[in-house]
């Protein structure tokens, strides 16, 4: 088994069809594969399909951008092998996805004022199967530069983080909110890189919430994070997960399959 429950796909902010990603993992031996895109589900009568013709299972997933208000820092949670309607959870990102939408929209006016030349038509079309402009959507009609250059962080840093023309964020979902959602909809609740996003103290309260897992394998954790996240499910009974975060060339350069989850029942 070789389970990658990671990757994203241009159903969000990935640059890669559900197809493209489907191909690379089964050239890469994977047996096992989950697509969580930010806060949506769309696409998955799609992505179950194309798992069956490439012999790869499939697992229902999604990453939901959500906030602990408590601790005031952001916290990513996957949720995998909910109902195939989603209720809960499309009830708390669809309001997610438009709030993000229009935030992009005025971060798009705000570069334009500043005397760069966008396009917004141009931008949302190529965001056209999200539905949902990201900042890498902006940023690939800002500059040829790969993600990973140098150049690429110089502009994004200047755009959109500190005292950028473009910075700001959304409100995101309460994390407890999220947790439930998946939970409500038969799903199981795994807080994501955890040492990416310093999510550790937040975990024996999402735990009395009804969390069931914490993601162990990430491009992002040391092995001070492994241990810590073995400690945390052994002590609360948790699943721990993997896999490689992978967003084609709109994310970090690495295969898919590169990094996997820990086995357990999620892929049985």
């Amino acid at each position: 088994m070789k389970a990658d429950l990671h990757v994203h796909s241009n159903y969000s902010d990935g640059s890669d069809s559900v197809q493209e990603v489907m191909q690379l993992a089964y050239d890469n031996g994977v047996t096992h594969l989950s697509f969580v895109d930010h806060d949506t589900v769309e696409g998955l009568p799609k992505k179950l399909l194309l798992g069956e013709k490439y012999g790869i299972k499939v697992i229902p997933g999604i990453e939901i951008s959500a906030y602990d208000f408590k601790r005031k820092r952001k916290v990513h949670v996957l949720g995998y092998n909910y109902d195939l309607d989603a209720a809960h959870i499309k009830s708390v990102c669809q309001p997610l996805l438009k709030r993000r939408h229009m935030h992009s929209l005025w971060q798009i006016e705000q570069i334009k004022v500043a005397g760069y030349e966008l396009d917004i038509k141009s931008i949302i079309e190529t965001a056209n199967l999200s539905q949902t402009v990201y900042k890498q959507h902006i940023m690939t009609h800002l500059t040829n530069s790969p993600y990973t250059s140098i150049e690429y962080k110089q502009l994004y840093t200047k755009l959109f983080k500190g005292e950028g023309i473009a910075s700001g964020d959304i409100e995101y979902v309460d994390v407890f909110e999220a947790v439930h959602a998946i939970v409500n909809d038969g799903g199981i609740a795994v807080v994501a890189h955890p040492g990416q996003l310093d999510s550790y103290d937040l975990i024996p309260e999402l735990v009395e919430a009804g969390l069931g897992g914490i993601e162990r394998n990430h491009m992002d954790h040391t092995t001070e994070d492994h241990q810590r996240v073995e400690a945390l499910a052994q002590h609360y009974h948790l699943v721990m997960t993997g896999g490689t975060d992978y967003h084609g060339l709109l994310g970090a350069s690495i295969d898919i399959g590169e990094i996997i989850s820990p086995f357990h029942f999620l892929c049985e």
